[in-house]
């Protein structure tokens, strides 16, 4: 077993190194790995782009996060804020809610939630001047408020040193402060009462504002528990498909890259084109890098994680630390599964010996060679092994003797 990896490692460097079995010089080799570097980053730069391509869930339900952020709130003035957070300042160029969404669907592929559309429409409803200009006014008079608050605190810290300055025996010509008592509790109520009215105008606007119709009926809607479950139900299918989705446009974009890139080396392998043979072993192994790396972060996100997530929650409760157990169990036995599926069908040295004396080529690099070679040329490997029961040589790898017939199960390994 050690042995076949260290071999097949072992051709792994060659073939990344070598040209027709010659060592690349280091002016060669530094151009490679320039080259190299620089397809690796457009790959990646590539599935990036792709995987952006599909709708996100954040886009396809707009309207999801504000929703949930106002069911979730239990301040007394949470209708108004959320008709305040719909009230943009109108610029010339100021695109509608509604036209903001949609615009998420230019150049992606899938639909933004209908709900979420229906959802926009009531916004740019109630998004008009005059309820402008009342939210404007409310937040004056809150400003005005802020300032009257700021001065009783200044006003209450000089109180109280005046209070201590009595307590203490202190004449009033030598006071710091500039105000006394008496004055300070005048301005105090003075501002108070400024306050209150403020607060009692502010109060009355927030009303008026609330009863419009285009805020009443903004408002009937965000309550209605069945447009927001079908929002929420959406909202985490996408949540949950989202990184299969992106994986298989992940895939899309690298498969036929590394299809070409086998088929290109093959070719080149057979009619001895060693420079393109290793450039295209190397975009090769270049492609099947983020193909690796975009299979673990499913693994990590996707929707088998989330599944066993689900899994874990409902059976061990707070317990989700057990997953990391699962995926140091499982992802060895998938590997251990995968590596045995390759030596078994698609290296296996005896399919490949097959296929490669039939041709006349090395059972070990597949260049062609003469009927008689003891050794291949191209890669010195000895192509024949003594058969144990007529001691005749025979062919490597292959089930049985080409003189006898008995089976080299046995003698092969």
């Amino acid at each position: 077993m050690f042995a076949r990896i260290r071999r097949i490692l072992s051709q792994f460097l060659g073939n990344s190194r070598t040209i027709n079995n010659e060592p690349l010089n280091k002016v060669s080799l530094i151009v490679i790995i320039l080259i190299d570097i620089f397809i690796l980053i457009n790959v990646f730069s590539g599935i990036d782009d792709i995987s952006r391509w599909y709708i996100s869930p954040t886009e396809a339900y707009p309207c999801y996060s504000e929703w949930q952020n106002y069911r979730t709130k239990t301040t007394k003035d949470k209708d108004y804020e959320i008709i305040k957070l719909s009230l943009l300042s109108y610029t010339n160029n100021q695109l509608s809610f509604q036209r903001n969404y949609q615009q998420a669907e230019t150049g992606h592929l899938g639909k933004v939630s209908k709900t979420c559309l229906q959802y926009a429409d009531y916004k740019d409803k109630v998004n008009n001047p005059e309820k402008q200009q009342i939210i404007k006014t409310i937040d004056q008079k809150q400003a005005k408020i802020s300032r009257f608050e700021q001065a009783n605190s200044t006003i209450k810290s000089q109180y109280d040193s005046t209070l201590l300055e009595k307590i203490a025996g202190q004449g009033r010509e030598q006071s710091i402060n500039q105000v006394s008592a008496e004055k300070a509790k005048q301005a105090l109520e003075q501002n108070n009462r400024q306050i209150s009215t403020l607060k009692q105008e502010n109060s009355t606007l927030k009303n008026e504002l609330l009863a419009k119709a285009e805020s009443v009926n903004f408002l009937a809607f965000l309550q209605d528990e069945n447009q927001f479950q079908q929002v929420d139900k959406g909202y985490k299918q996408a949540s949950f498909w989202y990184p299969s989705i992106q994986l298989a446009f992940q895939s899309l974009f690298l498969l036929p890259l590394i299809l070409i890139a086998l088929l290109v080396h093959k070719f080149a392998q057979r009619r001895g084109y060693g420079l393109v043979s290793l450039i295209s072993w190397h975009l090769l192994v270049i492609f099947f890098i983020p193909l690796i790396v975009k299979i673990f972060e499913f693994l990590q996100i996707g929707a088998i994680f989330k599944f066993l997530f689900e899994i874990i929650s409902a059976i061990f409760g707070g317990l989700v630390f057990l997953i990391n157990y699962i995926y140091i169990l499982l992802i060895p036995i998938i590997g251990f599964g995968i590596i045995k599926f390759f030596q078994k069908f698609v290296f296996n040295a005896k399919v490949q010996a097959s296929s490669r004396v039939q041709k006349s080529r090395c059972v070990n690099c597949a260049k062609k060679i003469r009927h008689l070679d003891t050794y291949c040329p191209h890669c010195g490997y000895y192509q024949y092994i003594e058969c144990q029961n007529c001691h005749n040589l025979t062919y490597k790898h292959l089930s049985y003797c080409k003189h006898c017939g008995t089976s080299q199960d046995s003698s092969n390994f």
